[in-house]
């Protein structure tokens, strides 16, 4: 059965770069007879905005969404977290870090998709006692290749690409790339249909499935709104929040973001109407092969 998901961070309200990204996994589970999930990924407490949790789940409502089971919270977890830490460290697959970001910077000769990366320093032995640790996996020669249904071919060395990244920060907090491998595998989800803005994390994903002996799920990464200077929409880039007033549409035109055309004449349509069409003329192979397209202001 398939089984889709979304799973916003509650560091505001939506805007329409999520909008868009809603649509489109809800119509792709929805047309496949699918279930569709929302999870909130509240991991990053000091970045969450008190609040946006409920109002991301009224603007949802409002917009005519329905998700098919209770809504799950990352930052009730924990425990699931940790258990695939511990998985990988009895596979002596993580190891303890105390390098701090300027140290990398100072150290590092390399540079990987983000940034500077990590010159293995504390791979065998941390170098600093009496301090606070995160936890990195070993990433080896690991190259990862998978095909994404909108962008196709994708192949990613994580060693030279990315480096062994970061599974549990010094503060304590878990990383998303952990946690979002375990709460899928968790929550049985199949397909996952989100922004590819996160298309070079889905390697590092792929790999810490293999390793947990996680089921990979089919991806579909649909480009991501930006604004005039090629930045995502976000709260950081001032995006604006999406207004349920104006929900049919906004509707419309996440669906022409897509790729969908939907005809003009539904613009102004009844919300209802307007998912009528959506779900009986979606394809998402209509969706544009790019990870970006810039939306007026």
């Amino acid at each position: 059965m398939y089984i889709g998901r979304f799973a916003p961070s509650p560091t505001g309200p939506m805007h329409f770069g999520s909008l868009v990204a809603a649509v489109a996994s809800f119509c792709e589970a929805r047309v496949n007879q699918g279930r569709w999930l929302v999870r909130m990924e509240d991991l990053d407490k000091p970045r969450e905005i008190q609040g946006a949790a409920d109002t991301i789940l009224k603007q949802l409502a409002a917009f005519g969404f329905e998700w098919d089971d209770t809504v799950v919270y990352q930052s009730q977890r924990s425990e699931l977290y940790a258990d695939a830490l511990n998985q990988l460290n009895n596979k002596q697959l993580i190891y303890p870090c105390t390098c701090t970001r300027k140290e990398i910077a100072d150290s590092s000769t390399a540079f990987g998709i983000d940034g500077r990366i990590y010159p293995q320093t504390c791979l065998h032995k941390a170098t600093k006692p009496n301090t606070a640790i995160a936890w990195r996996i070993k990433t080896h020669d690991a190259t990862i290749s998978f095909h994404d249904k909108i962008q196709h071919g994708v192949q990613q060395h994580i060693g030279l690409d990315v480096g062994d990244f970061i599974l549990k920060r010094a503060d304590g907090l878990f990383a998303y790339q952990l946690a979002v491998v375990v709460d899928d595998a968790a929550q049985g989800i199949t397909h996952i249909v989100r922004g590819a803005d996160l298309l070079n994390s889905t390697p590092r994903q792929i790999y810490l499935q293999q390793e947990l002996g996680f089921p990979t799920p089919q991806y579909a990464h649909v480009p991501v709104a930006a604004n005039a200077n090629h930045e995502k929409l976000s709260k950081q880039t001032l995006a604006k929040p999406i207004e349920i007033g104006t929900a049919s549409q906004l509707l419309y035109d996440a669906l022409c973001f897509l790729g969908q055309q939907p005809p003009a004449s539904i613009s102004t349509a009844p919300l209802n109407t307007i998912w009528q069409w959506a779900l009986a003329y979606w394809s998402i192979l209509a969706v544009p092969q790019t990870k970006q397209i810039i939306i007026a202001s």
